[in-house]
Formats: structure tokens, C-alpha cells, sequence
């Protein structure tokens, strides 16, 4: 994993995520010492638009994290509704 990286975890990657959740990584934190084969990342949580709502440092299964291909909810700018702007009374 590497810094920008969208990666989906789910129960595979640890108990704690018994409802999946999207990160982007902003790093790994290698000073901290984990079991063989765990890992702790830095990164922001994503909401349905992609947007990043909370900062979680999580401590992860390596071989149970997805790098995740954005779906297109989340890839989708979000379509902005034309205002017509009629003429403007002034005085």
C-alpha cells in the first residue's frame, strides 16, 4: 500500500469492520510493532460520494485488504443542476 491508494476493508482484513468501509491511505506506520503478517495505515475514511469524513489510523491483516478501483459512485463527480439567471432589477 502506498500513499493515494483506495483500499476496501471488510471482515477479511479485520473483525473490526463488520460493516466495509473505504480508506485512502496517506501511509503506513512502521514504527509501530505488529504481529506477522498485520500492519497499522494512516488514512481517510470515504463516504458513498468519496468524500473523506473522518482521519482513522486502523490496524489491518495485510493479505485481508483490497485495493479498490473506486466504483463509480464514488468516481462520479457530482452533476450540478443549470440555474437559469434571468435579468436583474437594479435601483
Amino acid at each position: 500500500m502506498k500513499a493515494g491508494d483506495v483500499v476496501y476493508l471488510a471482515t477479511a482484513a479485520s473483525v473490526q469492520f463488520l460493516r466495509p468501509i473505504f480508506v485512502r491511505v496517506i501511509r503506513e506506520l512502521p514504527e509501530r510493532h505488529t504481529y506477522d503478517g498485520w500492519v497499522w495505515i494512516e488514512g481517510y475514511e470515504l463516504n458513498a460520494a468519496g468524500d473523506a469524513v473522518a482521519r482513522r489510523e486502523l490496524y489491518v491483516m495485510r493479505a485481508g485488504v483490497r485495493l479498490q478501483a473506486l466504483p463509480a459512485v464514488l468516481t462520479t463527480p457530482a452533476r450540478r443542476r443549470r440555474v437559469r439567471r434571468g435579468p436583474v432589477r437594479v435601483g
